[in-house]
């Protein structure tokens, strides 16, 4: 009987894939961290814009978990690019469309408007 390395996707190095664990975990982490941040913030808020930063937060988590899923042989490379760009693209979207509803001319309430 074989004994195979379930990190052995064959895309990545064996001697690397522990590095590669360990920044995808410490990214998972970290931008788990963030979107829970964003959600109080929103919570607090309530305003468009809070929610498509918490949204664009969510996505970043997303990338994380294809990161992991991928690394551990769940997915497949192509999804693996389909989700990640497509999250990219929309990640980009959403910060542009928050930072254009804040531009001059933006309705905003007083709350916002003292907040911001």
């Amino acid at each position: 009987m074989q004994h195979t390395n379930p990190f052995d996707v064959g895309w990545v190095d064996p001697q690397l894939t522990p590095v590669l664990l360990a920044v995808i975990v410490l990214a998972a982490a970290g931008t788990t961290v963030l979107f829970c941040i964003g959600v109080v913030a929103y919570s607090r808020r309530q305003s468009t814009r809070y929610l498509l930063i918490t949204v664009a937060l969510s996505l970043l988590v997303a990338r994380s978990l294809t990161g992991l899923a991928t690394v551990f042989g769940l997915l497949p490379m192509t999804i693996h690019h389909l989700v990640e760009h497509g999250a990219d693209f929309t990640i980009a979207v959403l910060i542009l469309y928050a930072v254009y509803r804040s531009g001059p001319g933006a309705e905003r309430t007083s709350l916002e408007a003292d907040g911001d």
